[in-house]
């Protein structure tokens, strides 16, 4: 959302000044998505939108700049979901979202949700029995990587991803690299000393080869940030040190990387019945 007032007072000066017809509608949405707050999450794009649609968001406005074009873009990539945005989407001329987003998504769609309970979340990532693992970063530093490892997290139906240090997880940067999949898992930031319980998996080039170990289904399974690792105090609480294959020379993998490597190897090896199928199966 514009957080610049000369910019928001643009839109919405816009979209009353579009056809009459669509003028009113499109007037009330820039309204809306003006009073939304501060909090509220931005979803931007047509995968993010999907996404949180698809996870239960309460997504509170939604623009586009082409809601013909929006809807046949559904039609091959989510029909499950063209009802939906037909109902919820509000078509608003391309100068509108130029003015309220400081970048405009290449599919011309934006969206602002509430954001998630912070208490039913922390209220997954501790309930027991947990049948997949947290995915934990320990003060991670780039939002696309964090962003990154919800996705993958998403995708592999994790408990959750936790991460520690100043950088929020729900940050806009953070929430685009995801493609809105922060619906789709608990997503928090917590102190080191505030973890949910469970058996701690700290990946360490000096661990046991991860290949040789079983990932527990509750394991809080903890990354390190991408300039310093693990810190000593997380590395000091490890239940065990575990590392990814690499070959000599090579000195290490991007964060989103080597949690995908975790979380595949967690799959392979787990009977859990949280372990998701192949796509199409």
């Amino acid at each position: 959302m514009s957080d610049d007032p000369g910019r928001a007072a643009a839109a919405a000066a816009a979209a009353a000044a579009a056809d009459p017809t669509e003028a009113t509608d499109a007037a009330r949405a820039v309204r809306r998505w003006n009073d939304a707050g501060p909090d509220a999450v931005l979803l931007d794009g047509f995968h993010a939108l999907k996404h949180a649609l698809r996870f239960g968001a309460d997504v509170r406005v939604a623009l586009c700049a082409d809601k013909a074009g929006t809807l046949r873009l559904a039609a091959d990539l989510a029909p499950d979901l063209v009802e939906r945005l037909t109902e919820r989407l509000t078509e608003v001329p391309a100068g509108v979202l130029r003015d309220l987003l400081a970048r405009v998504h290449p599919t011309a769609v934006a969206a602002l949700a509430a954001r998630p309970s912070r208490e039913a979340h922390l209220a997954a990532l501790s309930a027991r029995p947990r049948r997949a693992p947290v995915v934990v970063l320990d003060n991670p530093r780039n939002l696309g990587n964090v962003g990154a490892v919800v996705r993958l997290a998403a995708g592999f139906a994790a408990t959750g991803v936790v991460t520690t240090g100043d950088v929020d997880p729900w940050h806009p940067n953070a929430v685009r690299a995801g493609a809105g999949l922060h619906y789709a898992t608990a997503v928090e930031r917590l102190d080191p000393d505030a973890l949910p319980d469970g058996p701690l998996y700290v990946l360490d080039p000096e661990g046991h080869d991860i290949r040789s170990t079983a990932l527990p289904d509750d394991a809080l399974v903890v990354f390190g940030s991408e300039r310093h690792g693990v810190s000593d105090a997380l590395r000091g609480r490890a239940d065990a040190l575990v590392a990814l294959p690499m070959r000599d020379q090579v000195s290490s993998y991007n964060l989103a990387t080597s949690v995908g490597m975790a979380l595949f190897h967690w799959s392979a090896t787990s009977a859990s019945p949280r372990v998701p199928r192949p796509a199409g199966h």
